[in-house]
């Protein structure tokens, strides 16, 4: 078994960046280029004789290698462009009628989906403001259920076994969204009961953008008629029916011509999970999540997410009182650092990186590995712009001009010490000095710091 901090290589991004955002878009398997390449090739050698060899399949096939990190048996899910099409899909296979026209649906959840339902004037939408208040408005008139399994605003994982136990009583269905959870919390949706679950593969799939999926309870599969279709559901395609008769299974609820780059690609993210398993991702997930928590709490953030391990996804919210200013500057300067373009600067990083590391363990002997140093030195930094002191500044625009001089030199100091030959000497010279300053602040922020999740005041 691979150790975990062997697979940072498997990430082109980790050699240049400290990536704490995989809940907003996973970083990029480095197999993911191969898998294009493969496609390309496939287009370009065998041409329409593809879709025979392979690429007609893959919403299915594809669907499959989804499914078994999701705990559902083969033929159950396949793959869509988004969970918005997928959960139209869903809806497409009821008619809703009064008194049973209701969905019932909470307030945290992603509004995409809550857009779909509230635009069709047959349905009734009920918003409660959490899991518990849910749990009550479920009655006989609820038809559908749509929850997260983890709430995407605080990373809260939602009581989904109580609300399928309320919806199956009152004659309900329930609709899981696994976008938050799949690939970092343990999922089986075949013990949970739950008669759909959709889910997106940019996030901790890292499956990247186009490969939305759709898992239907098996017999439900076989009795459902969705509206919302295309011509990749008829039981014979390529037979250009003009009257639909819909496919077996799972592929019945397939609508037009699969999105097969998109499938290409999501496969080496795919791989990773399942050789790793998601118990490993989650137990290192907690680990990390505690460890920032703790930093937070020493600098006085404000956390949003929950503490409890059992109610907490992957991701840490934080809360600062003015969010576009403080989300403004660690844009700024920690977001949209220049990538490493060449060796040089990159050793320099690691260098930079060890600093952190060094640094960290004289101020506290719990850092003992490099991921503590760096979630540590997040945290700083998120407390240091919230106190109003832009971290990595080496120009304070508050400070005089001998100030400023004397941050010139040490600027240029930096630079010949990692093989630079700044110009420094008159005043009027000076200037030159100041060219080298975005290349300097590469230099000694190499690890630039994206995703730090910081939520708007009042949220």
């Amino acid at each position: 078994m691979r150790d975990l901090l062997d697979y940072r290589d498997e990430f082109p991004i980790l050699a240049h960046t400290t990536y704490l955002i995989n809940h907003s878009l996973g970083a990029m398997p480095a197999g993911v280029e191969e898998r294009l390449a493969a496609y390309a090739r496939s287009w370009r050698e065998r041409g329409v004789r593809a879709w025979g060899e392979g690429w007609w399949q893959l919403p299915i096939t594809v669907g499959d290698q989804v499914g078994r990190i999701i705990g559902a048996p083969a033929g159950s899910t396949v793959m869509h462009q988004n969970v918005a099409i997928a959960e139209a899909v869903v809806l497409s296979c009821f008619r809703p009628e009064p008194p049973r026209n209701r969905v019932v649906y909470e307030r945290g959840n992603f509004p995409s989906v809550r857009y779909l339902y509230q635009s069709r004037p047959d349905l009734e939408v009920v918003v409660c403001e959490d899991d518990g208040e849910l749990l009550e408005a479920i009655d006989e008139r609820t038809l559908l259920v749509p929850i997260s399994h983890v709430l995407f605003k605080s990373g809260e994982i939602q009581d989904v076994e109580a609300i399928v136990r309320a919806a199956h009583d009152a004659g309900a269905h329930v609709v899981l969204d696994a976008y938050q959870s799949a690939g970092v919390v343990p999922l089986d949706v075949t013990a949970l009961g739950v008669d759909f679950a959709v889910g997106g593969s940019v996030k901790w799939l890292l499956g990247g953008p186009g490969n939305g999926w759709l898992y239907v309870r098996p017999d439900l599969a076989e009795r459902l008629e969705p509206t919302v279709t295309g011509w990749q559901a008829h039981e014979e395609p390529f037979a250009f029916e003009e009257e639909m008769r819909y496919a077996d299974g799972a592929a019945r609820f397939l609508t037009g011509t699969p999105n097969v780059p998109a499938h290409y690609a999501a496969g080496a993210g795919y791989d990773l999970v399942e050789e790793v398993g998601v118990d490993r991702v989650r137990a290192n997930s907690l680990r990390q999540t505690d460890l920032l928590i703790g930093l937070a709490d020493d600098r006085g953030l404000e956390v949003r997410s929950p503490r409890a391990r059992a109610r907490r996804g992957g991701t840490v919210t934080v809360h600062v009182a003015d969010f576009p200013a403080v989300h403004r500057e660690l844009t700024d300067r920690l977001a949209r650092v220049e990538e490493v373009r060449h060796a040089r600067v990159a050793r320099h990083g690691a260098d930079f990186l060890r600093g952190i590391h060094e640094s960290a363990l004289r101020r506290d002997p719990r850092h003992r590995d490099e991921t503590y140093a760096i979630v540590d030195h997040v945290a700083e930094r998120v407390h240091r712009q919230r106190t109003g002191v832009v971290v990595g500044n080496h120009f304070d625009s508050s400070s005089g001009a001998a100030r400023r001089v004397e941050q010139r030199d040490h600027i240029a100091r930096v630079l010949r010490t990692r093989g630079e030959d700044p110009i420094v000497g008159r005043e009027s010279r000076c200037e030159r000095v100041e060219d080298h300053v975005p290349r300097a602040r590469r230099v000694l922020e190499q690890r630039d710091l994206l995703g730090v999740a910081i939520d708007e005041p009042g949220t």
